[in-house]
């Protein structure tokens, strides 16, 4: 039993993999028939995934089993589940259909999504060398989950696959900016921040606009996520301290 339970945590990240496998699977059964329902739960899966990626760490602290095997293991899910599996899912809503009679507009939205997984690849990269070195209030970049639920938000809210050429540019622009962000050197917000009442007051605010918006909350959220963030970063370089800046170690 001592040995059984380093398996915990594995095994979460298991069923987070299992998800991103579905959505994966689900993408592209889905991406010559277009059901908006298919498009939807493949982007919901994602969620999932992010749901035990985040339980697996919280699992391995839990019962002292923390090791490099899982850190190694839990790396290489991130990349197929926020990377290729979001990558795929935008490729088959976005490029597939309207791409038919288009070779150029299909190739052009399969280059935008893999300069995405390429990006998430390469933050994740950095992350893992970055351990211990970096402030752990804040993310060097937009972390992949982030980036993967950033654009997974814009299926769950219109499922419909893409109709226009306007959009397959918009969403190629998208991706491109999205990766971008992961390997950028701006600092995101991370979970190790102080707890105070303005957090609560946050997350109360986020609760009603989710039961108000329901769908379209996930790309609200993200539209007010990086725009802040990049505000918040802007104001460091301009010497305001409103907020406390990262620290940034001499290694």
């Amino acid at each position: 039993m001592a040995r059984a339970k380093f398996a915990l945590p594995s095994s979460v990240t298991l069923l987070s993999i299992a998800c991103g496998f579905g959505s994966i699977v689900l993408s592209v059964d889905n991406a010559h028939v277009g059901d908006p329902a298919g498009f939807r739960m493949a982007a919901i899966l994602l969620v999932l995934a992010g749901i035990f990626d985040a339980l697996d760490g919280f699992v391995a602290r839990a019962t002292g089993t923390s090791s490099e095997f899982g850190m190694q293991l839990d790396s290489i899910a991130d990349v197929m589940n926020f990377g290729c599996a979001p990558g795929l899912l935008l490729y088959c809503y976005g490029f597939v259909q309207l791409g038919q009679g288009q070779p150029t507009l299909l190739r052009m939205g399969g280059v935008a999504c893999f300069i995405f997984l390429a990006c998430g690849a390469l933050r994740l990269a950095r992350f893992n060398v970055s351990v211990g070195r970096t402030d752990p209030r804040y993310f060097v970049g937009m972390p992949i989950t982030a980036g993967a639920a950033c654009v997974a938000s814009v299926v769950i809210a219109w499922p419909a696959p893409l109709t226009s050429n306007l959009q397959a540019y918009l969403l190629m622009a998208l991706m491109v900016a999205v990766g971008t962000l992961m390997v950028s050197t701006v600092r995101f917000p991370s979970s190790k921040q102080p707890k105070s009442t303005m957090l609560w007051v946050a997350l109360a605010v986020n609760l009603a606009l989710l039961a108000w918006l329901q769908t379209r909350y996930f790309a609200l959220f993200f539209v007010v996520y990086v725009s802040v963030t990049l505000l918040l970063n802007i104001a460091w370089h301009q010497g305001w301290r409103g907020v406390p800046a990262p620290v940034v170690y001499e290694d």
